[in-house]
């Protein structure tokens, strides 16, 4: 009869390769660090290969190693999608939710979302995290979160999702450089270097860029900003220009600033917002129901 690893050895794994510590990773299981040891140990032997090297000071997880954690990571969240089945059908808004979001939506929605779940789903507990695209994706499919709200399209890699509306990008301009171009803008008549985008980390550039038709490399600024906030502090101090989406600017983040918003050049541009999910998770009435009020907040 052909022997299975346990969850609990998987467990044992998944936690160790976090911790990089078997005393800390024993601590978080809830076990003592002999009990994890010989869990992974037995884990190596039913496998029949070393999964880490160890010594007095480190250990190295191997390469087939790293590959059984993303497997473990993906046999974990299974499971657990598995034994929530019963209390979700009964109850899809109630308990915990882990909700991941970008840095360029989050403080523009989340506080309203929040507030909105505490009105219309008072037994439902948020708990957010805000991160990048991959680094979201990476953390749904290993189950450590339960449901995203990313900017669309993106490779999302067999994950469900649904779309909640439309975010409109406006091309954001300061005064002083607002009064030397023609509107409608042409991004012929910009200086080389003078758009500023985010750093690549941020689907918000490879949108915009798309969204907005600039393909023209030489206008783009070297320059990039780690957070929306800087772009605009960059352009209101008259470096240049950028885009920022509609839903920045609602909720105030040209507030108080001198400057010019304009529609950008070409066809009318814009980033879909969505919700993305395990297409294995037994919650999708939680998500649906959650869509539906996002789709209301936009």
């Amino acid at each position: 009869m052909t022997k299975f690893p346990s969850l609990k050895q998987l467990h044992y794994l998944v936690t160790l390769h976090e911790t990089r510590h078997f005393g800390e990773a024993a601590k978080q299981c809830f076990v003592s660090q002999s009990t994890l040891s010989s869990g992974i140990q037995n884990l190596e032997d039913l496998i029949g290969t070393q999964l880490i090297e160890r010594d007095n000071k480190t250990l190295v997880f191997s390469g087939i190693g790293e590959d059984v954690v993303v497997r473990s990571r993906e046999i974990l969240a299974r499971s657990q999608d598995l034994m929530e089945l019963t209390q979700v059908k009964e109850s899809p808004m109630q308990g915990k939710l882990r909700v991941g979001c970008i840095p360029t939506i989050a403080p523009f929605l989340l506080c309203d979302l929040v507030c909105a779940v505490n009105q219309h789903f008072p037994e439902l507990d948020l708990l957010l995290r805000e991160d990048t695209t991959v680094n979201l994706l990476a953390a749904l499919k290993s189950g450590e979160m339960d449901v995203l709200i990313l900017a669309l399209p993106v490779d999302i890699g067999g994950m469900e999702s649904r779309v909640v509306g439309a975010d409109s990008f406006k091309m954001v301009l300061s005064k002083s450089q607002a009064d030397k171009v023609n509107v409608p803008i042409r991004y012929a008549d910009l200086p080389d270097e003078s758009v500023f985008l985010l750093e690549r980390e941020h689907c918000l550039t490879d949108h915009a860029v798309s969204a907005c038709q600039l393909t023209s490399t030489a206008k783009i600024n070297p320059f990039s900003a780690t957070s929306l906030h800087t772009l605009v502090q960059m352009v209101a101090n008259g470096l240049g220009s950028t885009f920022i989406p509609q839903m920045a600017i609602k909720h105030g983040l040209l507030d108080n600033l001198d400057l010019v918003i304009v529609e950008p050049p070409g066809r009318k541009a814009y980033r879909d917002i969505g919700l993305v999910w395990r297409p294995t998770s037994s919650r999708k009435a939680t998500f649906e129901a959650l869509a539906d009020l996002v789709k209301t907040l936009l």
